[in-house]
């Protein structure tokens, strides 16, 4: 099964990329890197260039190459997914060599180093958590935000691997789930949650605050934990205990706010509190204690 697509850059060049759990490989956009490879700015142009590739490819006979391109799902500039050509490693390595180009071997190098990430990351997952520190450190996280993001990355693969095992499916099944969950603390499914932030495309993990972050790690663990124990079979079974795991945050959320006075469930979202990067070093995100923002 195919994960969620990724973005990943060439110089300035954005490249779509799903990776394929099954296989244990990357597919790549064809019409973004060829894009990058010519300079085609849109995704009409690029379409068109491909279009004289895949011509170009059946003369030399290799007519396999592209009836083995795949037709995958990716985002597109307005938001909507749809269906566009995707190769593997191999595959475009072998349309790169058909397109005459100066960054021909530089984005052959490219390639080769994202493919190479990934398989040593499946083989070593703190590597893949090295790299997610790294790239929030890049988008201007403090070292306290991305130290308790870390924590609700490892519940949640935690959590995801429980509902597995309780034969739970990926996709469907984990999203009911999980608005159970983040309903019972937060009292917002995670739809209503991004919209109370604004937020659109953006992963609401990484637009809560420190305190938000902890409440929902706590409902997700304990979730897990009280599957564990509990060894639901059924669908209906994980909904009962997604609620009970989320309450226990809910109990947590309600004491600290009855302490304090006022709500952690805040409107703002990593947009209005992340200041640019100075000299490669990120500023602190202004949350206190209680998860509430700067008002300086």
């Amino acid at each position: 099964m195919s994960s969620e697509t990724q973005i990943q850059f060439f110089e300035n060049a954005k490249i779509r990329v799903v990776w394929d759990e099954t296989e244990e490989k990357y597919y790549f956009s064809v019409v973004d890197v060829i894009g990058a490879l010519t300079d085609q700015l849109t995704a009409r142009s690029a379409s068109t260039y491909w279009a004289v590739v895949k011509k170009r490819i059946i003369d030399e006979g290799a007519n396999e190459l592209i009836t083995n391109c795949k037709q995958l799902k990716m985002p597109a500039a307005d938001g909507k997914k749809y269906a566009t050509d995707a190769a593997d490693l191999e595959q475009i390595l072998r349309i790169v060599q058909s397109i005459p180009s100066k960054k021909a071997e530089p984005l052959k190098r490219w390639l080769a180093e994202v493919g190479s990430q990934r398989i040593q990351q499946m083989i070593d997952p703190e590597l893949a958590i090295q790299q997610a520190v790294t790239d929030y450190k890049k988008l201007g996280y403090s070292d306290k935000w991305i130290a308790n993001r870390v924590k609700s990355i490892d519940a949640r693969n935690e959590l995801t691997n429980e509902w597995k095992r309780s034969g739970m499916q990926e996709g469907r099944d984990f999203a009911i789930l999980t608005d159970l969950i983040t309903k019972a603390w937060s009292g917002k499914t995670t739809k209503e949650y991004k919209k109370f932030k604004g937020l659109t495309k953006e992963n609401l993990r990484d637009n809560m605050s420190t305190i938000e972050l902890a409440l929902n790690t706590l409902a997700e663990a304990s979730t897990t934990e009280i599957s564990k124990r509990k060894n639901p079979k059924t669908m209906m079974q994980n909904m009962q205990i997604a609620k009970e795991g989320g309450n226990v945050a809910k109990a947590a959320r309600n004491q600290l706010e009855a302490t304090i006075g006022e709500s952690v469930v805040s409107p703002i979202k990593a947009s209005d509190y992340i200041r640019p990067i100075e000299e490669g070093k990120a500023e602190e995100l202004p949350f206190d204690e209680n998860g509430e923002g700067d008002t300086k």
